[in-house]
This record gives structure tokens, C-alpha cells and sequence, in this order.
């Protein structure tokens, strides 16, 4: 891809499907009446017997995912996040994780892609609810080339995955020779002055304002924590070591998500570091309308995250 070019990680995620199944991937996609959103059509044409839609009942579409990996079948979900999280949350916990069965479970538009749609439409819990399960692997790409390896690497792998997905379209931030590794924490750009561990949609905020703060002299480390569980402790361990100081960024809640992980580190390994979280209010709903607005409100922007920085130095000296 051009480095100025952008792409949705949705049209990623189908193509990658379809080359797996023409690899020899024993495969099955469903979807609950969520085909728009996934933007399956592709993969419907090109394999009609191996797309299943249930129609709007999420419960059926996990169990249904876990029969069908019970029959020597790869089975993946495709269907939006909160839906998937929330209503199937039983289905998720007992029929794929518990059981360790072979299902990808994909959280199409997680975050608050749905602005205007409110909370009801809106995933902001789904990474606490998941790491709350035992058994299943967690991962956020950023960007088009990390969004088809990670695919590559669930579909290979045997058990439960969670991937969060985004509906937005997202630039480049990785070279062609990239190679992504669960359990790998994934540095974008080094620095000395303070680490900004960024996740799935944010990245590409975390990259931009961190370019923006080189610019003004600030050293700025930028950490792509795509991968969730395993998460690469050792790598936060010695980014923060390095840098004494964290900023933690993500489109989710500051209850349970990365930047609860990063904390808790801190905390456990007794590290000499501040640590500021970045998200929406714990304990409260955001107020809903259009998502740049909303990332904008919580400050989870290019613009916000340098604000935040510049803030948490000031304090410091």
C-alpha cells in the first residue's frame, strides 16, 4: 500500500478469508443478520455454502460458531461488537472459551464507532468483559497490514480468538516487512521522555502525535499494544523503565482496559512511574455523536494526546 493511502480493515479481514479458503482452510464465516457490516458480500459470492447468517440472534450465532468448530470446522463470527459481547455473552463464555473451542470471534465497529447510535450501539467494555475470560487470545490491529496477519494467525491457530475491529479506514503505519507476533509489544516510534501505549483505532492518533511532539523537542516512545493476551509484559516493562513515564490511550473505558494492564504492571514490578489513562469516563456512558467529536471530547485524538503529554511534563518539573 501507498504510505498516504488508506484502507478498511473490514475489506482486509474478507480477503483474507477467501485466501484462506482457497489455501485449503477448512472454513465457515456466520453473521446475525450483519452482513453489511461485515462487507461479506465477497466472500458470499465466492463461497455461498460457507456463510452462515442466523439472522438477528447472537446467542445462535456463537453456539452455532462452536458446533460448527465441534465439526473439524474454522469457524468465524463477523457481527458487531456490542452485540456480540453483550447478548452472547453466556454463549461466548461457556460454548468457546470454556470449551476452547475453534472460534474467531470478530467485534466489528467496537469503540464507538456507532457515534450517533448511543450506547446501545457502543463497545467500550468489550476488552474488560474479555480478559475476564479464561482461554481465548485478544487482539487490535492497527493498520491494514497487521489487520491480515493477525487473521493469518488466528485462522492457524487452534482455540479461541477475540479480534476487535474498527469500521474507520486506516492508513499504513507499518513497513512491508513487518512481521506481527502475539505476545510482542510493537514499538512505532522510540523515545526517551515518555512511552504512549496505544491500542486498535488510537494508534494511528498515538503516531501522529507523537510526530507532532518530535517536532517541538518531546521524546515521545509510541507502543502499538495489539496484541492484549499475551500481552508483552516485558516490553512494558522496559519501555517504561526507559521512559519513566506512561500515557495510556484507547477507545474504550479506563475500567479494564489497556490502560488498567499498564497500571497494573506498573504497580506489581514496584516501577518509579507515573502512569495517565486516556478514555471514557469509568462508570459513565459517553455522551453520543459523531466519533471524532466524541474522540475529540475524551481526548483520544492526535490533538489530545498531545495536550496530555505537554500537561503531564509540565507537572513533572
Amino acid at each position: 500500500m501507498a504510505r498516504n493511502q488508506t484502507q478498511d480493515l473490514r475489506d482486509v479481514m474478507v480477503n483474507t478469508l477467501i485466501k484462506a479458503v482457497e489455501g485449503g482452510v477448512n472454513l465457515v464465516a456466520l453473521v446475525s443478520d450483519s452482513t453489511s457490516t461485515a462487507k461479506i458480500a465477497p466472500f458470499k459470492e465466492r463461497y455461498p455454502d460457507r456463510l452462515v447468517n442466523v439472522g438477528i440472534a447472537e446467542q445462535c450465532l456463537v453456539g452455532t460458531a462452536a458446533g460448527m468448530a465441534l465439526g473439524g470446522f474454522v469457524a468465524v463470527t463477523a457481527n458487531a461488537a456490542p452485540f456480540l459481547v453483550h447478548r452472547a455473552n453466556e454463549q461466548v463464555k461457556n460454548d468457546v472459551c470454556y470449551t476452547n473451542s475453534n472460534v474467531k470471534l470478530v467485534g466489528l465497529n467496537a469503540g464507538v464507532c456507532y457515534g450517533p447510535l448511543a450506547s446501545t450501539h457502543h463497545a467500550i467494555d468489550d476488552l474488560s468483559i474479555m480478559l475476564g475470560f479464561g482461554n481465548i487470545l485478544i487482539f487490535a490491529p492497527s493498520d491494514p497490514l497487521e489487520a491480515e496477519q493477525i487473521f493469518t494467525f488466528a485462522l492457524d491457530y487452534e482455540g479461541p480468538v477475540y479480534i476487535r475491529m474498527d469500521s474507520a479506514k486506516f492508513p499504513p503505519l507499518h513497513r512491508d516487512d513487518y512481521r506481527f507476533a502475539p505476545g510482542r509489544a510493537d514499538i512505532l516510534r522510540p523515545g526517551e521522555d515518555i512511552t504512549i501505549f496505544a491500542v486498535g483505532s488510537t494508534v494511528f492518533e498515538a503516531v501522529a502525535a507523537g510526530q507532532t511532539l518530535g517536532a517541538q523537542g518531546i521524546s515521545a516512545e509510541v507502543v502499538n499494544l495489539s496484541s492484549i493476551r499475551p500481552l508483552d509484559r516485558e516490553g512494558v516493562i522496559q519501555s517504561l523503565r526507559k521512559t519513566g513515564l506512561a500515557l495510556t490511550v484507547e477507545e474504550h473505558s479506563l475500567h479494564g482496559g489497556v490502560g488498567s494492564l499498564v497500571s497494573e504492571i506498573t504497580a506489581e514490578e514496584g516501577l518509579g512511574c507515573r502512569v495517565k489513562r486516556l478514555g471514557f469516563a469509568e462508570g459513565q456512558f459517553p455522551v453520543p455523536g459523531p466519533r471524532s467529536e466524541m474522540r475529540a471530547h475524551a481526548g483520544i485524538d492526535a490533538r489530545g494526546i498531545v495536550d496530555a503529554v505537554k500537561r503531564l511534563l509540565q507537572q513533572l518539573k
